[in-house]
Parts: C-alpha cells; structure tokens; sequence
C-alpha cells in the first residue's frame, strides 16, 4: 500500500492532464499511487490517460457533475 495517495479530478482536461500527472510522477518521493477522476469529461481525456504508462495510475470514470457530490 503506498504512503500517499494523491486524487485530482478532470473534467475535459486532454490538454493538461499529461503535464499535471508528470508533474506527480516527476517527484523524488515515489512511494504514492495518483488517483484521477475522471469527471464525465466530453474530449479526449480517457484516451490521454490510457496512453500514460506508469502502474501508480489508477483512473476511474463518472458521469459528469456540476456541483461536488459523494461517488
């Protein structure tokens, strides 16, 4: 089980998602998993994700919700 887990939601984020999750991975502390919620996004958004090969990603899918809600 990692240390840390770090959870970001995304809704229709294909331009920036690559550079954010980087970001995470980039880190010299590796002992995490990175969470992504996939907010019901309209773009391309899965198919970026599904192209980020790393085992520490997790991803997971909803319909799209304009206020917080519990999943």
């Amino acid at each position: 089980m990692p240390t840390i887990s770090v959870v970001m939601t995304v809704y229709n984020g294909e331009k920036t998602i690559v550079e954010t999750i980087s970001s995470v991975i980039k880190q010299t502390f590796s002992d995490f998993e990175i969470i992504v919620i996939n907010n019901g996004s309209t773009d391309n958004t899965l198919e970026v994700l599904k192209n980020i090969q790393d085992q520490r990603l997790k991803v997971f899918s909803y319909e799209h919700v304009d206020l917080p809600t519990s999943l």
